[in-house]
This record gives structure tokens, C-alpha cells and sequence, in this order.
């Protein structure tokens, strides 16, 4: 039996495409481990998923900026290294697929002690620290944008995302009956993000009295970030965050409002919605988001709205811009090469699988 490791955690984002490629991997009879950190996101998640076996590993934050744990951060990586060699040792995988994030790095070097292949997973349009200090050890990286080869030095190809097929396989009618929405008006789903999703959340409700008027509004507003006192608003519903019904909500959504996170995007794209992006400003972020943003913008695949320009009567005006516009912008998408980030990435894993 073919033996595959998969690694990447911190965030929902980082193990989401993992949880795209594991249902193929069983299909096809690989034994399926997976290397996280505890008590985190992948942990949370690949729990839930049958037939995977999750190892843990000590983490340390890979930070560019001044702390004092950047001091003692680095022996809690090398220690996760010795851990993730052991587990690696003893597993004795045919590949290493690792999808980013602090937990990677001490897997990738695991492998790289036993001489294990490893394929990488850029999802932005510039590589993050962890896959940086990844790459050297890699035999390919696999990148969502095809503009970001040329950060690869001659190992990257262009894959797209992989995703889950059961996100696209919604129900326009099962989601206006789940969310209470009817053919009235057009739907719009709101979608701040996992975390940092305040400024948008802000922006919306200042500006619900009008943009009701015209919508249904289905606000995905944050785990922890619901505000009561919307709660019956007309044309409005409101969700921390969606599971099993993101399938339903993508189908009914006429027009979406999101961050510009990679795996977001891919979605987005591959549902064909038109989008309004408003990016994390550098302020927030490396700054990753404003170069994927761009990115859909240029090519004509979304709107874009920056942050620092966004207040009430902004936001409501790009919306209805966008509503306006959606035509040319199903055009752009229909004009867009589809990529099976599936396909594209298991096509890397299974050749370079020892």
C-alpha cells in the first residue's frame, strides 16, 4: 500500500485543500497519515474525516517581525524536526504533501532527513515564509496563480487550488428556503473571513437600510462576531460561519462580497459569482491578498473595493456597481481557463511518489 503524509495548519486555509485531495487518495488506496500541530485547526478538522491518522508535532511561530519568542520559537521547531523525523521514519511515506503554515516546516525537514519527496502548495501569489524555507527541499511547487512560477526558481507549476467538489454542488432552492430568501430580489452572501472580518461586518450593517432594499443579504459575519441586535432585520440573515450549507449558500448567491484569500477566490471562481473583493490591507497582512485581488481585477474576474476607501456609502455603491456589471463579468469567467486543482496536484504527487 502507497503511503502519503499530508501537512499545513494554523489556519482553515491551510488544510481545506487537503481536505479536497483525501477523498481521491482513499479511492485510490493510499493510507493516509496527516501531521498538525494539537489542539489546532487541522487537528480539529482532519479529526472529523475518516480513515486518516493525525500525528502531532511541537510548533513554533515563524514570525518577521520583533518578539521575544522568536528566541525560543526556533528550539520548539527544531524539536517538532526530530518528532516529524520519527513519525516520517517510521511511516516510511512515499511522498510528502505539505500545504504550508508553521507546522509544515518541521515535516518538510523530517522528510528531507529520510530522503522522503516532498510536494509544496502555494495558494498566493507570493510565497509565505514557511513555504520559503520549504522550498529548498521540494522537488515541485504547485501554485494557484500562474504568476507565481516566477517565484519558484524553476520548480513551480501551475495547479489552481484544489477543491471540494461537494462546495459546488449546492441548491438554489434548497439554500433560499434554508436562509429564508426568496426569488423577490437578488441574493447577496457576505464574507468576511475567519478572522479579521470586523471592518467589513462594521461597513455592512452602517449600510444595511439601503442595500435591503435591493438584496437579501446572507452576512457570514465571523465565529464570535454575530450582533444581536440585527437579528429579524428584513432581508437579512445572519451566520457566524457555514459547514455543510456553504453549498447551499454559493448556489443561491447571485453576487458575493469576500476577502481575497486564495482558497476563497478558487471558489468563488470555479462557482461563477461575481465578486466584490476587499482585500486585507498591508496594514494586516504580508500583503498577499492585495496581489490576489489585483490579480482577479486585471484579468476582468472581479470587482475590487481596498479597505482604507471603504465606508458605508462606498461599500453600497461598489455593491450595486457590481450587480450592474455582473454580466461582463460572467463573461471573463466563462472566458477563463478552468484548472482541476485536483487533478493538477495528484498529477504531481503520484510522479514524484517514490
Amino acid at each position: 500500500m502507497k503511503t502519503i503524509v499530508l501537512t499545513g495548519g494554523g489556519t482553515a486555509g491551510h488544510v481545506t485543500p487537503n481536505l479536497a485531495l483525501i477523498p481521491r487518495l482513499k479511492a485510490d488506496g493510499w493510507d493516509i497519515h496527516y501531521i498538525g500541530a494539537a489542539n489546532s485547526p487541522e487537528q480539529g478538522l482532519i479529526s472529523q474525516v475518516d480513515g486518516v491518522t493525525f500525528h502531532t508535532v511541537s510548533v513554533g511561530k515563524l514570525r518577521r517581525y520583533f518578539d521575544l519568542k522568536n528566541f525560543t520559537d526556533p528550539f520548539r521547531v527544531i524539536h517538532g524536526v526530530g518528532q516529524a523525523a520519527r513519525i516520517i521514519g517510521r511511516l516510511k511515506p512515499n511522498v510528502v504533501f505539505s500545504k504550508g503554515g508553521f507546522v509544515s516546516v518541521p515535516v518538510v525537514y523530517g522528510a528531507a532527513l529520510h530522503r522522503v519527496p516532498v510536494v509544496i502548495h502555494e495558494s498566493d501569489m507570493t510565497p509565505g515564509l514557511a513555504n520559503k524555507l520549504s522550498a529548498p527541499f521540494a522537488k515541485v511547487e504547485c501554485c494557484t496563480f500562474p504568476e507565481a512560477i516566477k517565484y519558484t526558481r524553476g520548480k513551480g507549476v501551475h495547479t489552481g487550488t484544489p477543491i471540494r467538489p461537494e462546495i459546488l454542488s449546492g441548491s438554489r432552492r434548497a439554500g433560499l428556503e434554508r436562509f429564508g430568501f426568496d426569488d423577490s430580489r437578488p441574493v447577496m452572501m457576505v464574507v468576511g473571513g475567519s478572522s479579521g472580518a470586523q471592518a467589513i461586518n462594521q461597513a455592512l450593517w452602517q449600510a444595511l437600510p439601503k442595500l435591503t432594499e435591493n438584496f437579501q443579504v446572507l452576512h457570514l459575519c465571523g465565529k464570535g462576531n454575530s450582533n444581536a441586535s440585527f437579528t429579524g432585520t428584513p432581508n437579512y440573515v445572519q451566520r457566524e460561519y457555514l459547514n455543510e450549507e456553504m453549498a447551499d449558500a454559493y448556489a443561491c448567491a447571485d453576487i458575493i462580497v469576500s476577502r481575497a484569500g486564495a482558497n476563497a477566490l478558487c471558489e468563488i471562481l470555479a462557482a461563477r459569482k461575481p465578486a466584490l473583493l476587499i482585500p486585507y490591507p498591508k496594514t494586516a497582512s504580508r500583503g498577499d491578498q492585495l496581489l490576489n485581488a489585483e490579480s482577479f481585477r486585471s484579468r476582468g474576474l472581479s470587482r475590487v473595493l481596498l479597505q482604507e476607501d471603504m465606508t458605508p456609502e462606498t461599500l453600497t455603491k461598489a455593491i450595486e456597481q457590481l450587480y450592474h456589471d455582473r454580466g461582463i463579468l460572467y463573461a471573463a469567467m466563462d472566458a477563463e481557463p478552468t484548472v482541476n486543482g485536483i487533478d493538477a496536484v495528484l498529477e504531481q504527487i503520484y510522479k514524484y511518489a517514490k
